[in-house]
């Protein structure tokens, strides 16, 4: 993996705001085509092939928590299991997720699984693509994720009930809008009839004991891009167990199981010393090297890294409430001060392209920039 630095396009803001892409800079820049990553194709076969064993990795994870009722180090409520375990063993339908890799020293390290709210995937898919296109069109990109998008939406349609699928998000916020957008726009290449609609505006019949939309219409399949360990905080998350329609939310339950940290220590107990997993516990396990981290958090908050007792970074934030874990410190590879996370992406089951959030610390945070790339040879 090498890091060119080059001229951005002349007014590549329109070209952006042409592709829908209007969160491309806030108080600071978020797509940076100042520079890109270059990768040879041996190392795309190792991604390629690491997120494939993850995800299958993964999977039995999920197993072993139920088969052990290991929930309480999940934090997750008591009332909501059994709706969980209800997903999983109906097995209903995931479309996608994000594991964040470390790559230094020919090693690809976990760091991560953004299981259940994923974004930057309009960037990865969409966004870099055209950017190649412009800058070198005879390269390629680690990049199916659009085909695989509509292709996963058709096999899924199968599974989903008859019906209106509804795509939901929170208002007033440009870039998970813009993603639910793109997704939806993909179901809806896909054939299936979509409708959008804001978490805000969920509704409850409580008579008919179901979900509605804005215009009282029945919810019988919804994708969210809202967290599950924020619906079951919310009213109308009590009544997810309730509902006569047994709606399919996709991200489905058992996904709340991999998109929460404590799933770092369970696959390290499954997997002991595999070559894509760093070290967990639900304590420091006595590691001189380690990273703090909720196993709620966004954004990069509340994590702290941690060398033989010396604070290196730390992020401040409001998780934590519900726990930490601790993993062995793998610290990004640094390109002059820039530090690059690989955002592998898995949509229906198949590893699909990868995007690269680089941040100016070791901590990949809100701040941090999408910066392209493409494959070598």
């Amino acid at each position: 993996m090498q890091r060119f630095n080059i001229t951005p396009r002349n007014n590549w803001q329109h070209a952006v705001e042409q592709l829908g892409f209007g969160f491309h800079t806030t108080d600071v820049p978020y797509w940076d085509e100042s520079a890109y990553y270059a990768f040879d194709m041996e190392e795309i076969t190792m991604i390629e092939n690491a997120t494939q064993e993850m995800w299958d990795m993964c999977l039995g994870a999920v197993q072993h928590v139920m088969d052990n009722n290991l929930y309480h180090l999940f934090s997750i409520p008591e009332w909501i299991i059994p709706y969980i375990e209800k997903t999983w063993q109906e097995d209903h339908p995931a479309i996608y997720g994000r594991f964040d890799f470390c790559y230094k020293n020919k090693q690809l390290k976990l760091l991560e699984f953004n299981a259940d709210t994923p974004t930057s995937l309009y960037e990865a898919g969409i966004v870099q693509w055209f950017w190649l296109q412009d800058f070198d069109k005879s390269k390629d990109q680690f990049n199916s994720i659009h085909e695989k998008l509509i292709d996963g939406w058709k096999y899924l349609s199968e599974y989903l009930h008859p019906g209106m699928l509804h795509f939901a998000c929170l208002k007033q916020t440009l870039e998970d809008l813009t993603n639910t957008e793109y997704i939806r726009d993909c179901a809806m290449q896909a054939g299936l009839s979509t409708r959008l609609l804001f978490i805000d505006d969920l509704g409850w019949d409580a008579g008919a004991r179901m979900f509605v939309d804005a215009e009282d219409l029945p919810i019988k399949n919804i994708f969210k891009l809202y967290p599950w360990e924020w619906m079951l905080q919310e009213d109308f998350g009590r009544n997810i167990p309730e509902d006569v329609n047994r709606s399919y939310w996709i991200e489905p339950a058992w996904k709340q199981l991999l998109s929460n940290k404590a799933i770092l220590p369970i696959l390290w107990e499954l997997y002991p010393n595999h070559p894509l997993l760093l070290p967990a516990y639900f304590d420091a396990h006595g590691m001189s090297r380690f990273v703090k981290k909720p196993i709620f958090s966004r954004e990069g908050a509340n994590i702290d890294l941690v060398d033989h007792g010396h604070m290196v970074q730390f992020s401040g934030g409001n998780y934590g409430r519900e726990g930490y874990i601790f993993q062995e410190l793998f610290e990004l590879p640094s390109f002059e001060g820039k530090y690059p996370v690989i955002g592998s992406w898995v949509i229906a089951q198949q590893a699909a392209g990868i995007g690269i959030r680089e941040s100016d610390t070791l901590i990949t945070d809100n701040k941090s920039r999408f910066v392209p790339h493409l494959i070598n040879g």
